[in-house]
């Protein structure tokens, strides 16, 4: 395994764990990546409302606190350094360094009572993307994951994807689903022209699934046909072959997505406007989730978008004012009218999330530190209600004061809006049948 750099205070390690070579690709490593045991999707108890996901992973944990749910009347020591603005929602207001998102909040859902107990990075990555407490007994699967094992996808289109390197061995991967369910990795990051000022759009590729230097889809379909009389020979010497067949049937998922040309046009971001790619800027965040949107479009079911560096023990208020919260405030407001104007905002969930929360106080570096008791997610689209503010913190911003909920609440309330049953029942390689979120009860007031 590749180790990738540090991306938090605690050495929260992002790993290269996937090796999927495109040469290699049909010797065994690519049906190994999709094969698991095939079983039936599942129907919830209420129709869906969307059918897809674009996750925009704040990793570190962004300070909630001076973001949604500003806090500027709060004593001093607690109050940050930004005002309050007005957003297109009365009596909704914003931190002033976020006023592309202020305009767009007759769109959004903020939830400002969501809470946990986990102030560590590892485990409430886990806990915030599974919806489902850490334990060392079991690995549960990510919500991209649920969605890849749960709905189709069309043919030549990967179910889930990751972009800006957030896959490691905890989080964000398929835990009990098995290898099947972990995300593509995109690779690039999208950022074109000349010193990264230009309108031409930079390149994206599926690690793994390309066929690099002289490799071409003629050898593809040589060494597959090679391959399936080895299968052949072995099938002849067991005739019980559903193991055989179940590679089969994935591996043959692996060569549509090879041969598809819907993945690699989707992440062609030449074919974008100028327009468009100057309303995401030309950041790696901005354009993973432009490339995002337009995954969706092609059938993907859950997109996972990083940008990191939000662990602000230091200097909180600068690095959020200069660098985070512009990148943040252009890409959500793009993302949420770009899917609108293409009629794909109602049938797509957006969400804005990070593990937690900073701590209220200010500490002596003028930072903020980890605090899980109290945090604020964006919600938008899918089935969500416009213009709502779910639950509220206390003065100081320490605890939910009304409508506590947590990170399983909120899963079991997003795979609702997928038409998924949060409850249903899937099956540990062990035969335990194990229930989607084990605790998390769907928020009624956020079902619309």
């Amino acid at each position: 395994m590749t180790l990738l750099k540090r991306t938090d205070c605690e050495g929260f390690h992002r790993r290269d764990f996937l090796q999927i070579g495109a040469a290699g690709a049909l010797g065994l490593t690519l049906p190994g990546f999709l094969a698991a045991e095939a079983q039936a999707r599942s129907k919830g108890t209420r129709p869906a409302k969307a059918r897809s996901v674009i996750l925009l992973w704040l990793a570190g944990g962004p300070a909630t606190i001076d973001m949604w749910d500003n806090k500027p009347d709060a004593p001093e020591g607690i109050r940050g350094e930004f005002k309050n603005i007005p957003t297109s929602v009365p009596g909704l207001y914003f931190s002033e360094p976020l006023p592309k998102s202020a305009q767009i909040a007759n769109r959004l859902t903020v939830v400002r009572s969501l809470y946990h107990t986990i102030p560590s990075h590892g485990p409430a990555s886990v806990f915030m993307t599974t919806g489902n407490k850490p334990t060392a007994a079991l690995q549960y699967p990510s919500m991209g994951s649920l969605t890849a094992r749960l709905l189709s996808v069309p043919r030549g289109v990967p179910p889930y994807v990751t972009f800006g390197g957030n896959a490691n061995t905890n989080f964000g991967m398929a835990g009990y689903l098995g290898t099947a369910y972990n995300p593509f990795l995109i690779e690039g990051n999208g950022v074109g022209g000349e010193k990264g000022r230009g309108n031409a759009g930079g390149s994206f590729s599926v690690r793994g699934l390309s066929l690099r230097g002289t490799f071409t889809l003629e050898d593809l379909e040589k060494r597959d046909k090679l391959l399936r009389q080895f299968d052949s020979t072995f099938t002849a010497y067991d005739r019980s072959s559903e193991l055989l067949d179940g590679l089969d049937t994935f591996h043959q998922q692996a060569l549509d997505i090879l041969r598809s040309d819907r993945t690699r046009e989707a992440l062609d971001l030449s074919r974008e406007k100028a327009a468009t790619l100057e309303m995401y800027g030309n950041t790696p965040f901005g354009r993973g989730a432009l490339a995002a949107r337009r995954l969706i479009e092609a059938g993907v079911r859950f997109a996972t978008v990083t940008f990191g560096g939000w662990d602000t023990h230091n200097q909180n208020f600068v690095r959020l004012k200069n660098n985070l919260l512009p990148v943040l405030d252009t890409v959500l407001s793009a993302l949420v009218r770009d899917l609108e104007d293409r009629g794909l905002l109602d049938s797509t969930i957006v969400m804005v999330a990070g593990e937690f929360n900073r701590t209220p106080r200010i500490n002596r570096n003028a930072g903020r530190d980890h605090w899980a008791r109290s945090m604020a997610v964006v919600l938008a689209g899918g089935g969500f209600p416009r213009g709502y503010v779910h639950g509220s913190t206390d003065a100081s911003g320490m605890a939910p004061a009304t409508e506590p909920c947590t990170p399983d609440d909120l899963a079991a309330t997003i795979f609702t809006h997928l038409g998924i049953d949060p409850h249903m029942e899937l099956t540990t390689p062990t035969g335990r049948p194990m229930q989607l979120f084990r605790e998390g009860r769907p928020i009624e007031k956020l079902l619309g």
